[in-house]
C-alpha cells in the first residue's frame, strides 16, 4: 500500500510555470505583504533626500516643491501609498489573526477581499488629494 502512494505522488504532474498557477486570494495579499514591504524600505534612501531638501534652505524647499508638482512623482507617491496601505492594513490583519481572530478559510478570504477593498479606497482618496 505505501509503495503504490509513493509511486503515484512521484509521477503527478508538475506545473513549474508561475504564470499560470493560481493563487488564493489570501497568498496573493501574503505575497502583496512582502512586496510592500521591500518597497517601502528601498524608497527610505529617497525620503531622507526629500526631508535634506525640506530643511536644509528656502530655496531647496522650493525645488523639493517643484519636483513635488510634476505629474512623475505624483505617480511615484501614489505607489508609495499602495505600498504603505497594503503594508498597513495587511499587518493590522496579520496582528488579528494572531489572536485567533478570522482564521478560518472562509474568515481569511473575506479578511483579504476587505483588505483589498480598503487600500484601494485609501490609495484612490489619496491620488484624489495629491492630484
Amino acid at each position: 500500500m505505501q509503495k503504490s502512494v509513493n509511486k503515484r505522488l512521484v509521477n503527478r504532474p508538475k506545473n513549474l510555470n508561475l504564470f499560470t498557477i493560481k493563487l488564493p486570494i489570501n497568498a496573493v495579499v501574503s505575497i502583496l505583504h512582502r512586496v510592500s514591504g521591500i518597497g517601502l524600505f528601498l524608497s527610505i534612501p529617497l525620503i531622507l533626500l526629500a526631508l535634506q531638501y525640506l530643511v536644509r534652505s528656502e530655496a531647496d524647499f522650493i525645488i523639493l516643491i517643484s519636483w513635488l508638482n510634476t505629474w512623475f512623482v505624483k505617480l511615484v507617491l501614489i505607489g508609495l501609498a499602495w505600498a504603505f496601505f497594503h503594508h498597513f492594513f495587511a499587518g493590522i490583519r496579520h496582528l488579528l489573526q494572531d489572536i485567533h481572530w478570522m482564521t478560518s478559510l472562509n474568515n481569511a478570504r473575506l479578511s483579504s477581499r476587505i483588505l483589498l477593498w480598503l487600500v484601494g479606497i485609501a490609495t484612490i482618496i489619496f491620488a484624489f488629494v495629491i492630484w
